[in-house]
């Protein structure tokens, strides 16, 4: 690039022709003389004469200073005149740019890809090829154009982690596999890590590097601990170089779902760096409850996967109610039933204590008998009733139960075996030989991977009778085959039996640490600390959700499980994203920080050179001088014709006013070429940054929904959303302007985040590659379905020539509605309600005319009434419809109310799409009135009962 004036230039040769000017100015001067129209009788007299010498009239000097700002401007604007342009020199031959690419760059991504595009601006101005390299997710050096990574930029995400140590051996391998020589920029995030000094040797072995980074201190939160009835909540900001940190003030929500199942914040606090701190905390008292709907913490200005906390089992302290049959006695307190129990739980869990009917409407989480025999049949019908919502009973045996006649002739509800009379002692004069120990837990058993402790035996229990059933409920025995824990599920709850008693009296089990990992096992009690590996030895935990680089949730559907030992000991990183995992009933978080971890920021050697972020963006003045001459230019126009008479005054005013209206609203809205790169490096981050958004925009959904509001699918297919979108702008439009219907602009809807009770109508375009929704939003799905919602699936493979095999679309099709509550379907029959919903139809075309059309199936016992040519089908809207005659194609209209895509030829292409319309304003009237034309079938009785 060429400096002149403090000017950037990329094609400074162009400037040449500013010496042009003064001869144009002189070709410029001379203009004929309007001609005039004069009625003269005498010309005849004229004719035949000639002047000796013509003279021209001359240009007004105005006009010919318009005409050369003109030129001037077309000319600079040609030259490629940028503002602000980078001082420093392009330099020459192969660059790489390098990433961290983590989640402490993703607060700044957006900036910082303004830097990586401008040096890619210099780049491709110098002709250099380039590479990139990003450490949290490592490929091969690949050396292109500048202009190719332009177009690649938007695909760059930070991720959730830091670059771990494998991608660190991947990144130097790629490094070294390159022979040539080549200089580095490299994109700091600004926090330091292992292996950050073995990638800057190996950048240094190549060329000069450079490091580039914002300054500015980065922002964590650690996972929230349980201490003292409170939650402590610890932050960590880095210290970059330069001035010591000041004091700053840091805010801390807590969000979770509202009773109503809302997300919204639960609570919200203050936390205070003091000034030089790199780390702080506060204590947040929350009641029980609240604290259980508690499902992440965040830093609301730090966009972040280090700013997110997810909640899990370790926060949520369960209710558990301790019911013994025995009274109390303080003298006697080591030989009580629950004394042990109390022990246990105390420190992790709320134990409530009382009877039974005091207890049960308190809800709790957890139930636990300990040697009660028998209960009142009133409270044995709610305590069943509780069970199956979901709660744990857990009963421990003891001389009551043994000796009583519970569960002895047949199985019990509250039981999961049936008992033998009398118990068993195993040990002793008259007993069966020596005490017991443990058989290692199979695997299956919520137990397996427990280490027991060998001193652990059992002196007495109650045995189960054999029964078909029996193996499969057993999860712990003794080392001679007999049960000594069994369990059954009862609705959506469970029963769980300890064959031995809650204290010593049977067993030295409550004595040892196996019986509160057993507990822990069974979610008795939520964790007070984080888990060891040990501890989860034979557990397989599936991923719920995950973060990305920005913090926001992230499907985790097609993710595998984790073995419980990797979920601890494994960093985080591709094999381990950050996330909510689960194994059976309990939860465990896996955040981006944990406890322990600091953030210290990023030190580099004498070798490097260090840089910030420009703080001026180079701007390209380009675009808007070549608005410019074309202004002008529209202005000579107007001027010639006012000088020479073809435009009276007030016409030529109003039209220079036009023209100056125009040519000032297409300057303000003229897109730069930085501009124009610039928005292509923010796509990525107008993209990450949709989803936030669209909780507030969900807002105004919600209000334009009151009229009619349509709605499409996202399928992840950019041109497959643009049509759909555009498809149902044309048929709102029609909408308005044939009926009394009146919608609102459609919207896009993402199946994972959107509420989908306000729209009537969801317009579902099927592609072979999109994804499975998640288990949550198929729930919804059903929910949206079963509440009078429809969906109208369109595979738009009609126009596929018959194979004999489905289309991919329709595969794909089959695997998005296998967990959908569909009832059964049928071709669309001919006298079906969408047949005359508004319009009569026989015909359902889109761009493709000969697909079918299924409907939920009519009713075996419709019966079709003399007189009426149609049966009685008035039981509401068929919940989907599907097809594949590509409707969206046939409906998409642009911004000015065009067709965008062709339908067929001529006439005939034209009724096609005519008939397209009319099916879909008779499938929107369907689900607006149902089927409510059916009840014709009963004018022949009405007109009866009146006598008519």
């Amino acid at each position: 690039m060429t400096m002149i004036a403090g000017l950037g230039f990329t094609a400074p040769w162009l400037l040449l022709g500013l010496l042009g000017l003064p001869l144009l100015w002189i070709l410029l001067r001379a203009v004929p003389p309007a001609p005039k129209k004069q009625i003269f009788p005498a010309v005849t007299l004229l004719l035949g004469l000639s002047d000796k010498e013509s003279q021209s009239d001359r240009t007004p000097w105005w006009l010919l200073l318009l005409r050369l700002l003109a030129v001037a401007a077309a000319i600079l604007g040609f030259a490629g005149p940028v503002l602000n342009p980078t001082r420093d020199t392009a330099g020459s031959g192969p660059l790489v740019l390098v990433l961290d690419g983590s989640w402490a760059g993703a607060t700044n991504w957006q900036e910082t890809g303004k830097q990586i595009s401008s040096r890619l601006e210099e780049a491709g101005r110098a002709n250099r090829p380039v590479a990139l390299l990003q450490l949290t997710a490592p490929k091969a050096l690949q050396f292109q154009a500048a202009a190719t990574w332009q177009q690649q930029l938007p695909g760059l995400l930070p991720q959730p982690w830091q670059p771990s140590a494998d991608q660190i051996d991947a990144a130097a391998a790629h490094l070294a596999a390159s022979d040539q020589r080549f200089d580095s920029l490299w994109f700091s995030d600004g926090l330091a890590y292992a292996g950050q000094q073995d990638i800057t040797e190996a950048l240094s072995s190549h060329g000069a590097v450079t490091v580039i980074s914002s300054g500015l201190p980065i922002l964590g939160l650690l996972p929230p601990v349980a201490k003292d009835g409170a939650l402590e909540i610890s932050l960590l900001r880095s210290a970059p170089g330069g001035p010591t940190l000041g004091a700053q003030s840091v805010e801390v929500l807590a969000r979770g779902r509202d009773p109503g199942g809302t997300h919204r914040t639960l609570a919200q606090v203050t936390a205070q760096f003091e000034p030089g701190a790199t780390s702080t905390s506060l204590q947040l008292a929350l009641p029980a409850e609240l604290r259980a709907r508690i499902e992440r913490f965040e830093l609301p200005d730090q966009r972040s996967a280090g700013a997110v906390a997810l909640s899990d089992d370790s926060l949520r302290r369960r209710e558990v109610a301790l019911i013994s049959s025995g009274a109390p006695d303080e003298g006697l307190a080591l030989l009580s039933s629950l004394h042990y129990l109390r022990q246990a739980l105390k420190p992790t869990a709320e134990l409530i204590e009382g009877s039974l009917g005091d207890i049960l409407p308190a809800n709790p989480d957890v139930i636990v008998l300990a040697d009660v025999a028998s209960i009142a049949p009133d409270l044995q019908d709610a305590l069943a009733e509780w069970v199956e919502a979901g709660g744990l009973l857990l009963r421990f045996a003891g001389p009551r139960l043994a000796s009583s006649d519970t569960a002895r002739d047949s199985e019990e509800l509250l039981m999961p075996v049936r008992l033998r009379i009398g118990g068993r002692s195993i040990g002793g004069a008259m007993s069966w030989g020596e005490p017991k120990t443990l058989a290692p837990f199979a695997e299956g058993s919520p137990f397996f991977g427990l280490t027991i402790p060998a001193e652990v035996s059992v002196s007495s229990q109650v045995v189960a009778q054999p029964d078909p059933s029996l193996a499969a409920r057993v999860i712990a025995a003794l080392d001679d085959g007999t049960p000594l824990v069994t369990r059954k599920a009862l609705g959506q709850g469970q029963v769980v039996l300890f064959h031995v008693t809650a204290n010593a009296e049977w067993s030295s089990l409550p004595l040892s640490g196996l019986f509160v990992r057993m507990l822990e096992r069974l979610a008795v009690s939520s964790a007070a600390k984080p888990p060891e590996a040990q501890s989860l030895e034979g557990t397989t935990w599936r991923p719920l959700t995950i973060l990305d680089g920005f913090g926001r949730n992230a499907d985790a559907s097609r993710l595998s499980g984790v073995a419980g030992p990797d979920l601890i000991d494994l960093p985080t990183g591709p094999a381990l994203p950050p996330g909510l995992y689960q194994s059976e009933s309990r939860s465990l978080a896996r955040n981006t920080l944990a406890q322990g971890d600091v953030l210290t920021a990023a030190s580099w050697g004498n070798d490097v050179t260090q840089a910030g972020y420009h703080s001026n963006q180079e701007q390209a003045l380009a675009g808007a001088l070549l608005g410019l001459a074309l202004l002008l230019l529209s202005l000579d126009v107007v001027a010639t014709l006012l000088i020479s008479g073809l435009l009276a005054r007030r016409q030529s005013l109003a039209m220079i006013a036009l023209v100056l209206g125009a040519g000032l609203g297409m300057a303000a809205g003229w897109p730069t070429a930085s501009q124009a790169q610039t928005t292509q490096a923010q796509t990525s981050q107008a993209q990450t940054s949709q989803d936030t958004a669209r909780d507030t925009t969900q807002d105004e959904h919600a209000i334009r929904a009151g009229e009619l509001t349509l709605a499409h699918v996202l399928t992840g297919e950019a041109k497959t959303d643009r049509i759909a979108l555009a498809g149902l702008r044309g048929l709102s439009d029609t909408l308005f302007f044939r009926t009394s219907v009146e919608p609102s602009p459609p919207v896009s809807i993402d199946l994972e985040r959107d509420d989908l009770a306000l729209y009537p109508l969801l317009y579902w375009p099927v592609t072979a590659s999109q994804p499975l929704p998640s288990g949550e939003a198929y729930a919804r799905l059903n929910r949206y379905l079963g509440s009078g919602g429809m969906i109208l699936f369109d595979t738009r493979d009609a126009g596929r020539p018959a194979s004999g095999s489905a289309s991919p679309a329709a595969q794909r099709l089959q695997q998005l509605a296998l967990p959908l509550d569909i009832p059964p379907l049928e071709p669309l029959p001919n006298d079906h309600v969408l047949t005359r919903a508004f319009y009569l139809l026989q015909d359902f075309p889109g761009r493709h005319p000969r697909g079918a059309l299924w409907v939920e199936a009519a009713p075996a016992d419709a019966q079709q009434v003399e007189g009426i040519p149609f049966r009685d089908l008035n039981d509401g809207v068929t919940p989907v419809v599907i097809g594949g005659n590509d409707w969206a194609a046939a409906w998409a209209v642009d911004t000015n109310g065009r067709p965008m895509l062709p339908v067929g030829r001529g006439y005939a292409g034209e009724r096609q799409r005519e008939l397209a319309y009319r099916f879909g304003v008779n499938l929107v009237m369907h689900v607006l009135t149902g089927n409510y034309k059916s009840d014709q079938v009963h004018v022949p009785a009405l007109l009866e009962r009146l006598g008519q």
